[in-house]
């Protein structure tokens, strides 16, 4: 928990950027419901979910604002592949990693079919190497370019798509209120 902690307190505008993405989610939520089709809760969690994931991997560490510190333009290749799970139980940085797309994945499971549910499907796979490749290029925001992060925002995303059916199917085997 002290690395999650650490981790957050280097990501300089993770707060602000929740902030506004609970405002942009709340104020967002009846249109997107409307849209897709969605309840209006999935349809917040969807926009929040995406703003959670840009707050805390896409805005530049504390030393790049303070200091003008930059990334190292090279990108950790040691881990493909989940993390341990002695690595998940201690809640460090790969458990966080992984906990930062389990959002996503719920809410792409929970939306109803349609054209945009594949689409998310697809970017909820793609994203998390589209961010490593992002922090790699844009040295200026003094992130790292870490592969065993992309594995662990995948398995979040497959954790939350796999909670979202589990959700969907005891939804539909609970008996309706009309029917008790």
């Amino acid at each position: 928990m002290h690395e999650i902690a650490r981790y957050l307190a280097d990501v300089a505008l993770f707060w602000p950027g929740l902030v506004v993405t609970a405002i942009v989610s709340a104020g967002a939520a009846a249109p997107l419901a409307r849209r897709t089709g969605a309840s209006p809760a999935v349809a917040a969690l969807l926009v929040f979910a995406i703003g959670l994931i840009v707050s805390a991997t896409l805005t530049p560490s504390r030393e790049a604002i303070r200091f003008g510190a930059v990334g190292s333009g090279v990108c950790d290749l040691s881990r493909f592949g989940p993390p341990s799970l002695a690595e998940l139980l201690r809640f460090d940085d790969p458990a966080f990693n992984v906990a930062l797309f389990v959002p996503l994945g719920l809410a792409v499971a929970l939306l109803p079919g349609g054209r945009l549910r594949p689409l998310l499907l697809i970017a909820g796979f793609v994203l998390p190497p589209l961010i490593e490749l992002t922090q790699l290029e844009l040295v200026q925001l003094g992130r790292a370019c870490q592969s065993g992060d992309a594995s662990d925002n995948i398995l979040g995303f497959v954790v939350g798509l796999g909670l979202g059916v589990l959700l969907t199917l005891l939804w539909r085997r609970s008996p309706s209120p009309g029917n008790r």
